[in-house]
């Protein structure tokens, strides 16, 4: 590549970077029997199976082609789209071969007009500006080191931009206006959503529907031959206009989730840049950053936007997103192009932005390729297998169902309302027989509709998205949708101390400077000036952060982390003037701050030619790297046993008070030793021989909270682990302040160093990983190792991570949590969710959603799958008795539209409750159907059976209807079951929101979307009784019946209440049943079966 080719490649990779793995499976699973259980399987096994996290697209492809699907474009709607996903690759590979040809290609056009001459026509400039759009835009695009020079380097362009290499850009309203108007601003126009008309259009598809609209299209037309327009147009029109409600509420609720969406995927790509304007660094949206603007970079950032290193340190660029190379570019003064998208692998900088939005090859990216972040989760995969089974035994049911009305038909003992027999050989016309017909054909599909839950895997989209809704308001942002329910199967989460457990607002407590303690710790009156100024030139000089002084005189502005604002703002008591400070000498190299070394250096050119190397880290690491100690005078002396034992002890003191403990210091270097500029680029800072300058105890105290958050986790069956770079005793301090730890003597394994864990063997890992609680001077590869040993120990693992080195471990978790506010872009990418306060109380939160994402599927189960089981029974067994069905196509429509659409809006949406964090985690392979849901389904289902085929059969009787005529006192039963029917359903939604608590009204009032959807379920019943009887085939009841209908629906209540005193096994109801086969019997007597 043209530009990249400039730089000079890392000889390691990226530490954002990792290799993607698929997803072991234990050896030991046993084989999947049943669609309903939750399973983790092998390729080999059930297609409804697959990882929580990167699925093997065979995997995908399998499933989808096992599925039983009436209406593809809606069923598949909220899952990966395979076939764009090979496309936005095609269009990304195309995008980037196009820019490398259109570099080359200018640059031959360059070269050519050198030699002719020829200049082109000069660009009419903005006003205010040295320079326009497109020649910034094809200088950076083209990565044109040439054109740069031409007008005066980085330096030269910053004048032409109107801009200050240190103070930025005014940043006023009406700069950031003139800047946006001639340059763009930093944005791509986006692929619009889908409109409400296209989810009608897709809600149409379902074949169920369509054959049901040519359905009520002829026995319109019939209907209107046969008894004329005035009464023959009900019973088509009715068909009709159910069809189109289900259509119509199902459209409405799927547009309202692909709105919810859509604002999820721009909050993800709301990324917080770094900038500075005015003197002052500030953080902004990357959709304000304008051209001009100065960005600072640090290691693990994003770059935002095109544009030239201004000045930088180590840094070195991960340009894989944009160049599709797994290579490091290092970028200096001769290679200084950036490119927006990629990330930053080492060091830190400033650039100057050049190009924004679509005028980088970025912006071209994100406009070309669709921003749909659909993914599909293993739980609705699973409910595709359910829903596939259910659907099954559907149409099975229905096809029996069919035949067995047709064959009463034609045999002459189907009757109607009057007593009369309808097909009368010989004494019949055409037109009677198609209509009759037809009416059989309406209410065999009307039960394929019912039978065929396509509403089941949609509702757990449907509680994913109310979920991610309201946790954005518990400050946490879900990247990927799995880990949502992932989250609730968690058995332990891996927590870093510093921001999550701690508050992140570190200040100096304690200083030990030149051998003895300041009192207070920004005293330096008793400090000879060569202490004084080796201190402050360590601090100036060896940070990241920085310190802007008001012209005005008013307190100082401190940025960077917290580590780096702590010992600025120490710096800034012991009077250092932070400017100054760093004008006095100039910086020949830094070795960034690496959490692998746990320390940071810097080399330094005073003023009077000495070269001093300045290291900050870890207190016992730098301690232990020192030949000499700089006492109070200035003097030198030799670092004796007994003198680092006295710094020892002094840092074992600071540990015990939960105190993080820093050291300072530094050695001199010859000039001769310091490499040429070309080779500075892979010089390692000299770390031998250092001087102790001194050491700081920063307190960070532990978030309120956070002990009740620990506790709770602790009581629901999630162990929380401590996994931190301090060192053992600040990490026993904080892990006994937050609860973690109870033993304050706690010794090894459960308190554990992170290189003693690094040095066992795999086995000896997996061994200790279950003891661990708290892990000490920590590396992120420590903490990689402890996920994939619990992992191996059968553990759901969540981890939280904020640094780029964190990334791998970010990814190899079940359940990967990023920092919002500390968190670099890196370990957002490679995260699941991302903690926007970085708060531990947050993660806990997120736990209770996982929890409830799961506990609302399973109600829903219960709900839908008892009024798929009453329903088919009644009509089949009245279909097979009687050839007539209480309940006809229309009233079936409306009865689908209760379980599926409504019934999910009710149950689907259910908040959290405390009650599910006295439970322990959902095992991922328990069965999605539990024992207790079997329970409660067979009792309201046997229930309502019962009763309905009672009435069915003896209703007349029972209902004091034997006065009437048989036509009017058949309809007035009909009515009155399907009457008690759905009030049935109605009172059951209120028993499947507590499927095991007794108390299934408790939080009721505060769930005012389940009580609208009852209500409006209730109003729409009553309104079709009385009203719609022409349309629904229904008489209007009187009051009594009206309170029979009710009480026998309200029975359901205490039969429920009664029923869950009934125990039931903890095996598993399909264990219990395969354990009776003989096949069985002869896998249990070869081994015992593998614990579930």
């Amino acid at each position: 590549m043209p530009g990249a080719g400039a730089g000079v490649q890392a000889p390691e990779a990226s530490p954002g970077r990792y290799v993607r793995h698929r997803d072991e499976v234990p050896p030991d699973d046993e084989a999947c029997d049943d669609v309903f259980r939750v399973d983790v399987r092998g390729p080999g096994d059930d297609p409804f199976d697959i990882p929580a996290k990167r699925a093997p697209v065979e995997r995908l492809r399998r499933w989808r082609q096992a599925a039983l699907v009436l209406n593809a474009s809606r069923r598949f709607r909220y899952t990966l789209d395979l076939k764009k996903e090979e496309e936005k690759e095609h269009i990304r590979r195309k995008i980037r071969a196009h820019a490398q040809v259109i570099r080359a290609a200018l640059l031959f056009k360059e070269a050519g007009e050198k030699q002719s001459g020829d200049r082109e026509l000069q660009e009419i400039l903005p006003r205010g500006f040295g320079i326009g759009e497109e020649q910034l835009t094809s200088m950076t695009r083209d990565h044109n080191y040439s054109t740069l020079q031409e007008y005066g380097g980085v330096k030269g362009l910053l004048n032409l931009l109107k801009t200050n290499s240190e103070k930025g850009i005014h940043g006023d309203e009406a700069d950031l206006s003139s800047r946006a108007n001639a340059f763009g601003a930093n944005r791509y126009p986006r692929k619009k959503g889908r409109s409400f008309w296209v989810f009608l259009w897709e809600a149409c598809q379902d074949l169920t529907l369509v054959i049901l609209i040519v359905a009520a299209a002829i026995s319109l037309a019939l209907g209107i031959a046969t008894e004329g327009i005035k009464e023959g147009w009900y019973d088509g029109a009715s068909i009709a206009f159910a069809v189109f409600l289900v259509i119509f509420v199902t459209a409405v609720s799927d547009y309202k989730q692909s709105l919810q969406f859509q604002h999820l995927n721009e909050e993800k790509q709301n990324i917080q840049v770094e900038v500075i304007r005015g003197g002052r660094r500030i953080q902004v949206s990357i959709f304000d950053l304008v051209v001009g603007d100065v960005v600072a970079l640090k290691i693990g950032d994003q770059v935002p936007a095109d544009g030239v290193l201004i000045s930088g340190h180590s840094l070195a660029i991960d340009e894989s997103s944009m160049t599709g190379e797994s290579k490091i570019v290092f970028k200096d003064q001769k290679s200084p192009f950036l490119m927006g998208g990629c990330k930053v692998a080492d060091g830190y900088g400033t650039m100057l932005v050049t190009a924004v939005g679509l005028n980088t090859e970025w912006g071209l990216l994100m406009a070309s390729i669709s921003e749909d972040n659909n993914e599909e989760t293993p739980l609705q995969v699973r409910l595709n297998g359910v829903a596939t089974f259910i659907g099954i035994v559907g149409l099975v049911v229905a096809a029996l169902v069919l035949v067995v009305l047709f064959a009463r038909y034609f045999t002459g003992h189907t009757t109607n309302p009057d007593g009369t027999v309808q097909f009368v050989k010989g004494h019949i016309s055409v037109k009677s027989i198609i209509f009759g017909s037809i009416k059989i054909l309406t209410v065999a599909v009307t039960i394929v509709v019912v039978a065929v839950p396509e509403g089941l895997p949609l509702a757990v989209t449907l509680t994913l998205a109310y979920s991610m809704r309201k946790m954005m308001a518990d400050k946490a942002l879900v990247r990927r949708l799995s880990a949502c329910e992932t989250m609730g199967s968690a058995t332990t989460i891996c927590s870093d101390k510093t921001g999550t457990l701690t508050l992140n607002q570190m200040t100096v407590v304690r200083s030990i400077v030149g051998g003895i303690e300041l009192q207070p710790q920004a005293t330096i009156e008793k400090l000879s000036p060569t202490v004084t100024s080796f201190v402050l030139e360590g601090i100036a000089q060896n940070t990241s952060g920085s310190v802007f002084e008001p012209e005005d005189g008013s307190t100082d502005e401190i940025t960077g982390s917290p580590t780096e604002k702590a010992i600025l703002s120490w710096g800034v008591e012991l009077h250092m003037k932070f400017a100054a400070e760093r004008s006095k000498s100039a910086i020949i190299h830094v070795s960034p701050f690496n959490s692998e070394k746990k320390r940071g250096g810097v080399a330094v050119n005073g003023r009077d030619s000495d070269v001093h190397v300045h290291w900050k880290g870890a207190a016992e690491i730098v301690l232990a790297l020192c030949t000499n100690w700089l006492d109070v005078d200035g003097s030198i002396h030799e670092m004796t046993p007994d003198k680092a034992n006295q710094f020892k002890k002094y840092i074992e003191d600071m540990a015990e008070q939960s105190l993080r403990c820093v050291a300072f210091a530094y050695r001199n270097l010859d000039p001769k030793d310091i490499p040429s500029e070309e080779q500075r680029i892979n010089w390692q800072l000299p770390d031998n021989d250092l001087t102790l300058i001194g050491i700081v105890g920063m307190k960070d105290p532990c978030r309120p909270g956070v002990r009740d958050a620990v506790e709770l986790c602790t009581n629901s069956g999630v162990k929380v682990r401590m996994v931190t770079g301090d060192n053992l005793q600040t990490a026993r301090a904080i892990a006994l302040e937050c609860g973690i730890l109870t033993d304050p003597q706690a010794s090894t394994p459960v308190i554990i160093e992170g290189r003693v864990f690094r040095a066992y063997s795999d086995t000896e890992r997996e061994a200790v990983a279950d003891k661990i609680s708290v892990m000490g001077r920590s590396s992120p590869n420590d903490k990689l190792l402890l996920v994939k040993a619990l992992k191996k120990n059968g553990h759901v693992v969540a981890v939280t991570g904020d640094g780029t080195n964190d990334a791998p471990a970010l990814h190899e978790a079940d359940i990967g949590l990023s920092m919002g506010i500390q968190g670099t872009e890196v370990a957002k990418e490679s995260s699941d969710i991302i903690i926007l306060d970085d708060n531990f109380a947050s993660v806990v939160k997120v736990v209770r959603w996982g929890r409830s994402v799961y506990a609302n599927i399973q109600k829903f189960i219960q709900f839908q799958l008892t009024v798929n089981v009453a329903a088919l029974i009644i009509n089949v067994v009245a279909a097979i008795s009687s050839g007539n069905v209480p309940l006809n196509a229309v009233q079936l429509l409306w009865v689908n539209l209760i379980m599926d659409t409504l019934g999910a809006l009710a149950l689907a949406t259910e908040p959290p409750t405390d009650q599910l964090m006295k439970r322990t985690p959902v095992g991922r392979r328990e069965p999605l159907v539990t024992n207790i849901m079997w329970r409660n389904l067979f009792i309201q289902a046997v229930y309502q059976v019962a009763v309905l085929l009672t009435l069915n059969f003896g209703g007349r009787n029972l209902l004091h209807l034997t006065q009437d005529t048989f036509e009017h006192s058949n309809k007035v039963k009909n009515s009155f079951i399907f009457n008690t029917f759905v009030l049935c359903q109605v009172f059951n939604e209120f028993n499947s929101r507590k499927p095991e608590e007794l108390n299934i009204f408790e939080g009721v009032s505060r769930n005012h979307l389940f009580l609208g959807v009852v209500s409006v379920t209730v109003v729409l019943q009553v309104i079709i009784i009385e009203f719609l009887g022409k349309f629904t085939s229904t008489v209007r009841l009187n009051w009594e019946l009206w309170l029979v209908s009710v009480g026998i629906a309200f029975v359901s209540w205490p039969l429920a209440f009664v029923g869950k005193f009934i125990p039931v096994p903890q095996t598993p109801l399909k264990d219990l049943i395969l354990k009776c086969l003989p096949k069985r019997k002869m896998q249990a007597d070869e081994g015992p079966t593998p614990p579930v």
